[in-house]
């Protein structure tokens, strides 16, 4: 029997998204440019999905824009707000925690001539407003952080972080990478502050390929991309129409649920918690205030990967950290505080409302019997 518990690295496209999907690939297959009948058809496809999304996100439809997933979500938001903001202001800060799409791109940016500041937990492992406001100046631009961290689950304080850095200075442009959030985290982008939300469609059931960006309404961003009017210049290129209707099917699957969803995730973790503690050696990073759909624990003195490669033997499915690291590390849990030996040893699982108390039963016991069975 299969465990899947690997959600933060995509999950599983619910039926919903599937029979959207196909049926757009079978009937309204037109381009959503064209003015013919196939091709309105195909533009309503698009049209029903923003608005649904744009529901979910508490936005408007014409403030998303959609990307081929999160990665080009934030590419756009990073570099196009760079773009149209950092002729004069040229300080970006950023959280040290970022996921690597955001990492990279600023990356980038420091080539092109931002100074890129990032922002370290405090002592206690949590982030503090004061740690940013002590960076903002004259020169700062934007601010990104993400809402959930993808290693660890940490909700991370992007209201009051995004709100102390808004009153000290409304110019500067704020960011947010919610993919781990979105529709598993209770957030509305008018109350969480930021005026660009990245947002991805196989985190969430949806398919692989599908992303948007939320575009606060008066807030400029110029395209990396060239090319034809879709998405309002800002992301040329014919549309998905499958993709994005599919991402819409999961999002009006999701939303109505979402509290239920939680409610269910965090009685899972805490059953897993009540499992894990009962083994030897099992260092757990139960962040408080944590989102309940990821936890990171290591097995002291067994190899990360190793343990993965046992555990998957027995169809039981975890990640040893951000799976666009391929299972290097990206130095998320160290600079959380992570010793070497606990990085080595990381595991990430992560929950959705799909799993049951089978699956957590049968991650207990593969790890025990890793621990019985493997060297160290």
């Amino acid at each position: 029997m299969e465990h899947y518990l690997d959600n933060a690295a995509t999950t599983k496209p619910c039926a919903e998204a599937a029979a959207a999907m196909m049926r757009c690939i079978s009937e309204y297959y037109g381009n959503p440019s064209s003015l013919h009948s196939k091709g309105l058809e195909a533009q309503h496809e698009v049209d029903a999905a923003r608005q649904t999304i744009a529901d979910a996100l508490g936005c408007k439809p014409q403030e998303l824009l959609f990307t081929s997933g999160a990665t080009e979500s934030n590419n756009l938001a990073l570099r196009g707000a760079a773009a149209a903001y950092g002729r004069k202001r040229k300080k970006m800060i950023v959280s040290a925690v970022e996921h690597a799409s955001v990492k990279q791109t600023l990356a980038y940016l420091e080539t092109e001539g931002f100074n890129v500041v990032p922002i370290a937990p405090g002592a206690d492992g949590l982030y503090h407003p004061a740690d940013f406001l002590a960076q903002v100046d004259k020169d700062t631009c934007l601010v990104s952080m993400m809402l959930v961290n993808n290693e660890n689950g940490y909700r991370m304080p992007v209201e009051e972080v995004f709100r102390a850095v808004k009153r000290r200075d409304p110019e500067i442009i704020t960011h947010c990478d919610a993919v781990q959030g979105f529709l598993k985290v209770p957030f509305r982008t008018r109350t969480l502050g930021a005026d660009l939300v990245s947002i991805s469609g196989h985190k969430v059931h949806g398919i692989k390929g599908v992303g948007a960006l939320y575009v606060k309404q008066g807030i400029r961003v110029k395209p990396i991309l060239f090319g034809g009017h879709q998405e309002k210049g800002i992301r040329p290129g014919t549309e998905s129409v499958p993709l994005i209707a599919a991402f819409g099917a999961a999002a009006g699957a999701l939303a109505p649920t979402l509290d239920a969803r939680y409610e269910k995730v965090s009685q899972l973790r805490s059953r897993l918690l009540e499992l894990l503690r009962s083994l030897d050696n099992v260092v757990i990073r139960d962040i408080p205030g944590a989102s309940p759909y990821v936890l990171n624990l290591s097995l002291l003195g067994y190899r990360s990967e190793i343990v993965l490669h046992y555990l998957e033997k027995r169809e039981i499915y975890v990640s040893s950290g951000s799976a666009c690291s391929k299972g290097a590390s990206s130095g998320v849990l160290e600079t959380f505080g992570a010793k070497p030996e606990e990085v080595d040893s990381a595991l990430r699982i992560s929950l959705c409302a799909e799993n049951t108390e089978e699956d957590l039963v049968a991650l207990a016991e593969g790890l025990r019997d890793a621990q019985r069975e493997l060297m160290h």
